[in-house]
């Protein structure tokens, strides 16, 4: 599993809290202290849950699953895009369209039409409209990229969601908590750590912060994927060995009639019956 050490964290400034005036109580057995009106966070704990957390996701990405990222606060939007399309996973970085989990249905037409237009700028269909009608079409085009791009390509539900700040991202966790899907997310002092399945006690604003914890869970994702992959490997090779096992091996004597198996003596050069009656040797004669 990705590993993450105490300096990292430190470096990252993720021990900074919320001012504890704005702290959330349920957060408190996973609260150090406070230091000039700021809680401070226990990193034990921190290192402790994410390392939970980062193998959930590792063993989701092994069964060939998938996880959405979620972060649409402006320090998130970058760090969510690019690390998940290092791994390969979907994402939202914009606005979160309600009923994106719990009217997927819906979500889906929206991205075939997104799709539809992308189709019409680049076949020519543009070129039969008014100046008008194009600019009309390229808005809405703009309008569903900016908001659906980084799920285009997921057909259905994904199998968790990994937030940055579930508090900013509210709706997306009561729709997965509705739908059963897990949700692993970055809490810090002043969110309900009750509300996720993983929670990773941590600052969700400092861009370092959030830039560590979305590429560790990208690597939980590759490395699961590696795993994964190995593991096929090798069970391939035990079965290709036991296919070897079973056919015997190349150039084995076979029973020959009566069930008898031939043999060659090398020394004399003759051919014997084995496993079965005897053959005759050859008439002697004596002068």
């Amino acid at each position: 599993m990705p590993a993450i050490t105490m300096k990292e964290l430190l470096e990252a400034g993720v021990h900074f809290g919320h001012q504890t005036r704005k702290w959330n109580p349920k957060m408190k057995e996973y609260i150090f202290g406070e230091r000039n009106g700021i809680h401070i966070i226990d990193l034990q704990k921190t290192l402790k849950l994410f390392k939970e957390a980062s193998r959930f996701v590792a063993e989701l990405a092994a069964a060939n699953k998938t996880v959405l990222f979620v972060g649409t606060k402006r320090q998130a939007q970058e760090a969510i895009a690019e690390e998940a399309k290092r791994c390969e996973m979907y994402y939202i970085n914009q606005r979160w369209l309600g009923g994106l989990l719990t009217n997927h249905i819906t979500i889906q037409k929206s991205i075939q039409r997104l799709k539809e237009l992308e189709a019409m700028s680049q076949d020519g269909r543009y070129e039969m409209l008014t100046k008008k009608e194009v600019g009309k079409l390229e808005r809405e085009r703009k309008h569903l990229e900016q908001n659906l791009s980084g799920i285009k390509e997921m057909h259905g539900l994904p199998d968790a969601i990994f937030v940055i700040d579930s508090n900013n991202e509210e709706i997306a966790v009561r729709e997965a908590r509705k739908l059963a899907i897990p949700v692993v997310a970055v809490v810090d002092t002043n969110c309900n750590p009750e509300q996720v399945n993983y929670p990773i006690p941590g600052n969700d604003d400092a861009l370092r912060a959030i830039r560590l914890f979305t590429s560790k869970i990208a690597e939980a994702v590759l490395e699961g994927r590696q795993l994964a992959a190995a593991q096929a490997t090798d069970q391939e090779r035990l079965e290709a060995e036991a296919g070897l096992a079973e056919g015997g091996v190349p150039g084995a004597s076979e029973p020959g009639e009566n069930g008898a198996s031939a043999g060659y003596d090398a020394e004399t050069g003759s051919v014997s019956a084995m496993d079965g009656e005897a053959e005759p040797g050859p008439t002697r004669y004596t002068m």
